[in-house]
């Protein structure tokens, strides 16, 4: 909660009985009784550095000889505490309390906290307390009760720091005098914060678990006066938590750790005690606000991003999400069941997977998602949504477990992708396909095949739990990365610029259709012709027979004239799970088409084969190094040079039989000779 004013309004009973709450803030600001007393004071700020909690203070007196009712309903409207003042030797003054509470509760709606206040204590030797305590506990919204004396001082400063003690850590929402107990909404707050904290998922918080909490969210004593700041308990310090838990239930404390009940009870206890600013130190440190709902600052930290780049999870997030799913995979099979699933997702307000998710990511056979699907989903809503990853992110505490400010640390924004290309590298992690075609063409079996499910696997998924995108790792050189899929919806007359925002494009078609290629040669030539986006034409359902295109070329003479790679043929309907090769093949275009596109022609990505219609995309065997090698535009330059001088140099015999010729020949072969070896060793060493 942001520190804010605090203006404490005292009230004076309507039948001018003389109370003394100016008296009472006179002596706060002169330390000493007053002589002569006005009948109201003027509006005095207390400086935050002077007050406890570190807030300016705003007292404002009210008189009902000079103010009207209009001018009081004013002040009470921009009021954050009330402070309802009565004499304590008098009883009138005393019974007009109850009606001057139910008049400011009616005019301040419920909203703002009020303290009763006993001036006065100097001139009687008793306690009003049982007298006020009745309307205490018939008024929720009175926070608490002081008797002080203007007179000799008693009790001023402390009236006034739980003025500010009401706002800034009031009671209301936290607990209920009637029932004794705390509020439901407190118990949820408090039941995500210690399922957080539970690191190890098995219910209770051991002692490293508690010094945990103390270090990162403010821990708590019992037995002691002063709270500890970011410091771990001493031992002997957890063993007296966990004996007053001991004491008062028999469920608190288990395997010497303390159970939710055990921490619900301690913050009842705090409550108790008038201690809830420790409650409230607590709740705020994991994001909660007065009205104990998580705040848009804490689940929505300002984040911006360039044009043009993109968003993924770093190092540290991993590692984090890693650590969650090993919380809560219980039975260490490496995947998530539908229990252990709703089990990790309690510390959520809502289910935030529904059942596509199961379609979008690798699931085992039980169609449960797997280790590696779990991360390919968090990645896929960090690229596509990265506003709604900083909200989940914040619901499982990552600011509190990894001590960061937010969750915006979890964050990597990449290079604009035009970078990548000048630089001829990139460090990003994750590409994007789309995948266009005709319906019927095969893209939906083309994304699940991705996933590892054959065209049997395929059809036993529902149409209301399909999904448009497919994730999961691919592998170049050594390297994981995360290719994308995403199924556009086969409308190329309005394909809008996310449909055609990608790193590359798969126009699939239907080998067995000849109707089929027709629409991806009319989507490449309206929006890809011209386009730097590289393109991959994908003929589908290979294991059928293929059929004459009624398209004016054939799939392979639209690739010659437009210089595209020849058509991959592809199929899922497969005994296993279908072949990835054609993905690896389309992330390695990918990692080298922001590698070496400026410098190395297109061969480097593909080795192509016209004769066989496949695509080699080792790049490591002898024939793809020599390949690219000799045709690399550097190469080819300096082949084309040294050619031109010798064809077009009139070759004598003096200058055959001239040492000079030969040395600079020898010298030339040595050069070209030491550039070519130089090249090699660069290709080695990208690979």
């Amino acid at each position: 909660m942001k520190k804010e004013n605090i203006k404490i309004k005292t009230k004076l009973n309507i039948n001018k009985t003389k109370v003394g709450k100016t008296s009472l803030i006179m002596s706060l600001v002169s330390e000493e009784f007053p002589d002569e007393v006005p009948l109201r004071a003027e509006e005095i700020t207390i400086p935050a550095d002077v007050t406890p909690e570190r807030v300016p203070t705003h007292i404002v007196d009210y008189s009902e000889a000079e103010q009207s009712d209009e001018q009081l309903n004013q002040e009470i409207s921009k009021a954050n505490v009330i402070c309802i003042v009565y004499s304590v030797n008098n009883k009138k003054s005393i019974e007009k309390v109850s009606l001057l509470l139910n008049v400011l509760i009616l005019l301040s709606g419920h909203r703002v906290p009020l303290i009763l206040v006993g001036n006065k204590s100097d001139l009687v030797e008793h306690s009003s307390m049982e007298t006020i305590l009745p309307i205490m506990n018939q008024y929720s919204e009175i926070e608490t009760c002081v008797e002080c004396s203007a007179k000799n001082l008693k009790n001023i400063s402390e009236l006034f720091y739980y003025a500010q003690k009401a706002v800034l850590h009031p009671t209301g929402p936290l607990y209920s005098p009637e029932e004794k107990e705390m509020k439901p909404s407190c118990i949820k707050a408090l039941t995500r914060i210690f399922k957080i904290s539970d690191l190890d998922n098995d219910g209770i918080l051991n002692d490293n678990e508690l010094n945990f909490f103390q270090v990162r969210a403010v821990f708590f004593s019992c037995l002691h006066t002063q709270t500890c700041f970011n410091i771990p308990l001493a031992p002997q310090a957890l063993e007296d938590v966990k004996n007053v838990v001991r004491k008062n239930m028999s469920d608190g404390v288990k395997d010497n750790g303390l159970t939710l009940k055990g921490f619900l009870f301690l913050h009842t206890l705090f409550i108790q005690r008038g201690r809830h600013e420790t409650t409230w130190t607590v709740l705020r440190r994991f994001g909660y606000d007065d009205d104990l709902e998580l705040t848009q600052e804490y689940l929505f930290p300002l984040f911006k991003i360039p044009p043009d780049c993109t968003t993924e999870l770093n190092h540290n997030a991993y590692l984090f999400l890693q650590s969650v799913f090993d919380k809560y995979d219980k039975d260490r099979d490496c995947a998530l069941s539908p229990d252990e699933l709703k089990d990790l997702f309690k510390v959520f307000p809502y289910m935030p997977w529904g059942p596509d998710v199961n379609n979008t990511v690798c699931t085992n056979e039980q169609g449960w998602i797997t280790y590696q699907g779990y991360l390919s989903q968090w990645t896929l809503t960090t690229y596509l949504d990265v506003q709604r990853c900083l909200e989940y992110l914040g619901y499982l505490g990552y600011s509190i477990i990894q001590e960061q400010e937010s969750q915006a640390a979890a964050i990597t924004i990449t290079r604009n992708k035009r970078i990548d290309l000048q630089k001829k590298q990139t460090q990003r992690g994750v590409f994007r396909c789309n995948v266009l075609g005709a319906r019927g063409s095969g893209k939906s079996g083309f994304l699940q095949a991705f996933l590892g499910r054959n065209l049997a696997r395929q059809k036993r998924i529902r149409e209301d739990r399909k999904s448009y995108y497919a994730i999961s790792t691919t592998y170049v050189y050594g390297q994981e990365k995360y290719l994308l899929l995403h199924e556009v919806l086969p409308d190329f007359e309005f394909l809008s610029e996310a449909d055609l925002a990608c790193d590359v494009v798969c126009l699939v078609y239907d080998i067995s259709n000849p109707r089929s290629f027709e629409y991806c040669a009319k989507v490449y030539k309206k929006h890809f012709l011209d386009s730097k986006t590289p393109c991959v034409i994908i003929a589908a359902k290979s294991d059928l027979h293929e059929a004459r295109q009624y398209y004016s070329l054939s799939p392979l003479d639209f690739c010659r004239k437009h210089k595209l790679h020849p058509p991959q043929l592809f199929t899922c309907n497969t005994d296993e799970a279908p072949s990835k090769d054609i993905y690896t093949k389309l992330t390695t275009m990918l990692f080298w088409n922001c590698h070496m596109i400026l410098t190395l022609p297109v061969c480097v990505c593909f080795c192509s084969h016209a004769k066989l219609r496949c695509m080699c995309s080792c790049n490591r065997c002898t024939y793809c190094i020599c390949h690219n090698l000799l045709n690399s535009e550097l190469v080819r330059s300096v082949k084309a040079k040294l050619y031109s001088a010798v064809l077009n140099r009139h070759m004598t015999q003096a200058d055959l039989k001239s040492s000079t010729f030969w040395l600079r020949a020898s010298v030339g072969a040595t050069v070209f000779a030491v550039l070519g070896f130089a090249m090699y060793k660069a290709l080695l060493k990208q690979r």
